[in-house]
């Protein structure tokens, strides 16, 4: 078989795995974010390196929440350094500061995304989170994260310490798929089933919201004729969701 129709396969294979034995999780993580935007909270999303485009799925997007926030730390992405956001994801102590700036409150939720669920920011991320208050929803690869000891002082995993775990259902070290004549493994899909997560999860909760008479506060796309409607959310939002 092809790499492409390897990979094709897993990927495939994986969005299966995940919907089908992660329909509980998803739904219950959608149910959370539309009790909190009903009442009048927020939902933040944060991920480290690769995982941070998942805080990013959420954010000022076509048919995306209004009231969803990324926590978006550059030292911790790919852009500036990326080998020295490799070894500050390893801190301990680094996500209190980052959490600091961001108006998080209790009844909010938050979205944590780590693939192997072992260094210490994102564990450190949920622990400071629940601290304040706020609903926690890991999304990671469980069966990567119990292969290897965490890298918090804790001891703990990403999956430990959060209150609701989703598992993108991954293999081990996140590379998919083996080419004849290549001694490692290629092809990792876990920003897709993570986006696939992501958005399972907002769609839950804007049907949830709809059935409980709240306006969900979506965005429409800016390349049709949304820019009044759009400006109107911004306009109320801005000074809450400091990346606008």
């Amino acid at each position: 078989m092809s790499a492409y129709d390897q990979f094709v396969h897993e990927a495939r294979n994986q969005f299966n795995r995940v919907a089908d034995s992660q329909r509980n999780a998803i739904t219950t993580a959608g149910g959370w974010i539309a009790d909190a935007l009903a009442s009048g909270r927020f939902l933040y999303a944060f991920g480290t390196g690769h995982s941070h485009l998942l805080a990013e799925e959420v954010f000022y997007r076509a048919g995306h929440l209004a009231k969803a926030v990324p926590i978006l730390e550059e030292t911790l992405m790919l852009h500036l350094n990326a080998i020295e956001a490799t070894y500050l994801e390893r801190e301990t102590g680094f996500a209190a500061r980052i959490l600091e700036k961001y108006p998080v409150q209790t009844g909010d939720v938050i979205v944590v995304a780590s693939n192997g669920g072992r260094n210490a920011v994102p564990v450190e991320m949920v622990l400071e989170a629940r601290n304040r208050g706020l609903r926690t929803v890991a999304i990671t690869n469980v069966d990567q994260t119990f292969r290897w000891p965490s890298r918090h002082a804790s001891g703990k995993r990403l999956a430990e310490v959060a209150d609701l775990v989703i598992d993108n259902c991954g293999v081990d070290g996140d590379a998919a798929i083996q080419i004849e004549g290549l001694p490692c493994r290629v092809g990792p899909p876990s920003t897709i089933t993570g986006a696939l997560i992501i958005n399972l999860m907002v769609v839950q909760a804007i049907e949830d919201l709809v059935k409980k008479g709240v306006d969900p506060e979506v965005y429409v796309s800016s390349n049709t004729n949304g820019d009044d409607h759009n400006d109107r959310l911004l306009k109320k939002y801005r000074s809450h969701i400091r990346h606008l």
